[in-house]
């Protein structure tokens, strides 16, 4: 808005589009991120003005969406979210292939979500891209789309305009990462706690993942990272957490990659830069404070490892989510 203006900035605007057989799920995802209010943010509203399609029927008639915009709302939109469809293989209509260029086109921000990946394509958007899609079907993609940089055992892809995600559950991940972006990590961090969900797996992690049903006893790795989330901030290596869980690191290193898809040095390194970046949106203006109580070590460390993880410098990242624009984390 113009310098001194009294209005309000407009909402940012994501449409979903919802066409025959989508995915219940992904749409509401995508509802449930972007466009439903955030209580536990103290906001009355949702952080986005959220669009979804016309009314249609979906996952072979199992799920009906009424009462909502029709295709023209795509024209509108900041970011356009596609859903995965069942058919995937089957061609999308002309109309549906013709709002994602003119989106694309625009400089709307164009996420895919599991097999939507197939419509992106379709369009055009993806040749000489990275993208990702549900493991299932990554062979199938490749020979349809042989021009796609296809990354098929991660969770999500974030080409900057274009954003893919791999299974429905990878939704969830690419959404809250959108949210994290735009938001900053506190209120990431807060939409997660609502939703029951781990506030940050990287889009790097494998999304097919291993995890039998143990015999005898739970091997889960989740009091381990519980209690390492609660020292971040001392000088814990991954030896430290071989020993708290009474097994030599290359075991540890078999059950990270068996149950969380990463090594336990890239978990423990992105929870550091997380918890780094929620207090430097809590106004810690001390870079050595903050890698020093984060565990990333030193100024020079911190600024490597969110510019690596965000894109920004730790003070970009300060303009960008500055102090009171989230809910207060206990470090």
């Amino acid at each position: 808005m113009p310098q001194g203006s009294s209005q309000p900035p407009r909402a940012h605007r994501v449409a979903v589009i919802v066409d025959e057989g989508t995915n219940p799920f992904e749409v509401g995802v995508a509802t449930e991120l972007f466009g439903l209010p955030r209580p536990e943010l103290g906001r009355p509203g949702p952080l986005y003005e959220c669009t979804p399609g016309p009314e249609v029927r979906m996952n072979h008639g199992f799920f009906t969406l009424t009462g909502a915009a029709g295709l023209e709302a795509v024209d509108g939109a900041d970011t356009l979210v596609v859903p995965g469809r069942p058919d995937n293989v089957v061609p999308r209509g002309a109309a549906v292939l013709a709002a994602i260029r003119r989106a694309h086109a625009r400089g709307a921000r164009v996420m895919s979500l599991c097999t939507g990946s197939f419509a992106l394509a379709e369009a055009g958007l993806l040749d000489g891209r990275r993208a990702t899609t549900h493991w299932m079907w990554a062979e199938t993609f490749r020979e349809l789309h042989p021009k796609v940089l296809l990354e098929p055992d991660v969770l999500f892809v974030d080409e900057g305009d274009i954003l893919t995600a791999a299974g429905s559950a990878a939704a969830l991940d690419l959404g809250l990462h959108v949210v994290r972006r735009d938001h900053g990590a506190e209120v990431a961090n807060a939409v997660s706690r609502r939703l029951v969900f781990a506030a940050h797996r990287s889009g790097g992690q494998r999304q097919f993942v291993e995890r039998p049903v143990p015999d005898v006893r739970d091997e889960s790795l989740a009091p381990l990272l519980a209690w390492a989330q609660e020292r971040l901030g001392e000088p814990l290596t991954v030896a430290d957490l071989a020993a708290r869980a009474a097994m030599s690191p290359a075991t540890l290193h078999r059950r990270f990659r068996a149950q969380l898809g990463t090594t336990p040095l890239a978990w423990l390194t992105g929870e550091r830069v997380a918890l780094a970046c929620r207090l430097i949106e809590r106004g810690e203006e001390r870079l050595d404070v903050v890698a020093a109580r984060s565990g990333l070590g030193t100024a020079a460390s911190l600024r490597v490892q969110v510019r690596r993880v965000t894109g920004l410098s730790p003070s970009a990242y300060r303009r960008r989510f500055p102090a009171g624009g989230g809910e207060a984390v206990t470090a």
